[in-house]
């Protein structure tokens, strides 16, 4: 079969402003980046979102290194809605470009079921990542300067808390000391970059409902701490309005196309492992004004976007999904059944076996949020009909729907079951109202017990000294009412990336937590997580190139 870039290249792409008015947006309202992509200048985000409107959430079982394809499934099952006559916008984050040249190669759908013009969705898009990391680093600067100009003050800063960030995959850059060199080359600091998708900045993008609410958010955000103890923010650094008009246009979402030239808004783009993992507010009101179904997606496995889609997203938005779609392949209910990675692309009916206890703990944890949950097999050339057979049983066994997803070999046409089956299930079965995890009220460390005990299936929370001196600090400054964040790996429910399956018994260390006061959630990063990724031994940096004017490799 054709790479994901050669099949992206083959198609020939409609013009932005036929999408737009396709599901009635004026191209007057359009703010074009060449004749394929656009920002929508006046969003319908804060009106009341249409009473017939459904939003599906794609969520997955614990993933492989290489994913799972919720990408692709969610495209996948808008052009499916489509195709049987539905009217569908799927709304998605933005690619992130540390793993598009690191391990996953790119990340805007796969086969027939990509959202297009996948190289530019995949590299700098509409400017949104760059003018995120620049806003993030210019209060970094600005911060800096006046740290050096106010340094004899007597109340001046004691602690530096704001990072830089940085849309590449450079573990070298986790810990650095800057300011070295002459007195004017700034005050010595031990400092550090996360990578852009991690930044405060980005969080508050997707998480901001309009321009007012971004400057009040900004406003917020805490840089560090004076020698008296007092918080320092950008409001008191006064350039919040000058990070704003950075931000200015990365507010606005981005309108695209499928590939079968279906609309698609794309928006922000937290990582779900070290951030919240879903598009922005924005854009899902948007996209869900304009259509009938809206379909989303939350980072990894459902125990990270999901859980934090819910918790966080949906709590301070007040949206409600109308259904979760499981994500599951036969690769990882195969790792997760104990079998070893090299063979997971080979029958073996017994590892398959043993690997619905992880989906089952999904769905479990999905019905707890008052869900109805939908398994979507996402298809792959290699699987056999007796496995996908066996899967259909169990799922039947256990009470919960299922249907085949094809959409990478054949776009909408091979996920029409799919789609049919969520029509059915929101019609018939509409989910039942949240039921969040945790309360506002709970403490810090109940809600991050709440979330690793009944969802994760700790037996336990350990938080280290650093993480409780930092929840005495936040209940001090009264933040302690917002929701948890917990950065942990996506590869287990537990905080190590090893323990595949369901564990059980195991305690959950919480090594510090971060106060993201402008975002309004605290992140508590669980054992030895990162903010700032690394690059594998083979980068996919290697497989990409520009050949006779065409870029290829990415995918």
């Amino acid at each position: 079969m054709k790479s994901d870039i050669e099949i992206a290249q083959e198609i020939k792409l409609r013009d932005i402003a036929d999408v737009a008015a396709e599901i009635g947006i004026k191209e007057e309202n359009l703010e074009s980046y060449g004749r394929h992509m656009a920002k929508v200048v006046t969003p319908k985000s804060r009106e009341s979102i249409q009473k017939d409107n459904k939003l599906v959430l794609v969520t997955a079982i614990t993933p492989t290194k290489a994913g799972i394809g919720k990408t692709t499934v969610s495209i996948g099952l808008a052009l499916g809605l489509n195709k049987i006559g539905r009217k569908a916008v799927v709304a998605l984050r933005e690619p992130s470009l540390g793993p598009c040249f690191g391990i996953k190669g790119g990340a805007a759908g796969g086969g027939y079921a990509q959202v297009l013009p996948m190289e530019k969705i995949n590299l700098h898009f509409t400017g949104d990542f760059h003018a995120i990391t620049s806003a993030n680093n210019m209060i970094a600067a600005l911060f800096d300067n006046y740290r050096y100009q106010n340094q004899h003050e007597a109340d001046g800063i004691k602690q530096v808390l704001w990072r830089r960030v940085l849309d590449v995959n450079d573990r070298s850059l986790r810990n650095i000391v800057s300011g070295l060199g002459a007195y004017t080359d700034g005050v010595p600091t031990e400092a550090g970059f996360d990578i852009t998708p991690a930044s405060e900045i980005m969080a508050i993008l997707c998480l901001a409902v309009d321009e007012a609410d971004l400057r009040r958010r900004i406003e917020k955000i805490i840089l560090g701490f004076t020698h008296s103890g007092k918080p320092f923010t950008v409001k008191d650094l006064g350039v919040a309005g000058s990070i704003v008009v950075l931000l200015k246009d990365a507010l606005r979402p981005n309108l695209v196309q499928t590939t079968e030239g279906t609309p698609a808004f794309i928006h922000g783009g937290p990582f779900a492992n070290i951030a919240h993992g879903c598009n922005s507010v924005i854009a899902t009101k948007t996209a869900m004004n304009y259509s009938e179904f809206t379909v989303t997606e939350a980072g990894f496995g459902a125990d990270l976007g999901a859980e934090k889609f819910i918790n966080i997203k949906c709590r301070k938005s007040g949206l409600q999904p109308a259904l979760s779609v499981l994500v599951v392949t036969t690769q990882a209910l195969k790792l997760h059944g104990g079998v070893d990675v090299k063979d997971i692309k080979a029958p073996n009916a017994e590892g398959l076996k043993k690997g619905f206890e992880n989906m089952d703990k999904h769905i479990e944890n999905l019905k707890s949020f008052g869900q109805n949950v939908l398994v979507a097999f996402n298809k792959y050339g290699f699987d056999t009909d007796e496995e996908i057979e066996m899967l259909r049983m169990h799922c039947k066994e256990m009470g919960v729907e299922f249907a085949v997803n094809n959409a990478f070999a054949e776009g909408g046409k091979g996920a029409v079951e799919l789609a049919q089956k969520v029509v059915e299930m929101t019609e018939n079965k509409t989910s039942k109202e949240l039921k969040l995890t945790y309360k506002d009220e709970d403490t810090i460390q109940q809600k991050i017990e709440k979330i690793a005990i009944n969802l994760y299936g700790a037996q336990k929370v350990e938080l280290s000294d650093k993480a409780k001196k930092m929840i005495s600090k936040i209940e001090e400054l009264g933040a302690s009412h917002y929701p948890v964040c917990i950065a942990k790996t996506q590869y287990s429910f537990s905080d190590d990336p090893k323990l595949h399956g369901v564990p059980k018994d195991f305690t959950l260390n919480v090594s510090d937590l971060v106060l993201n006061n402008g975002s309004e959630f605290i992140v508590a990063i669980a054992g030895n997580m990162m903010r700032m990724p690394g690059l594998p031994k083979e980068p996919q940096a290697k497989h990409i190139d520009l050949v006779d004017g065409e870029i290829v490799g990415l995918s």
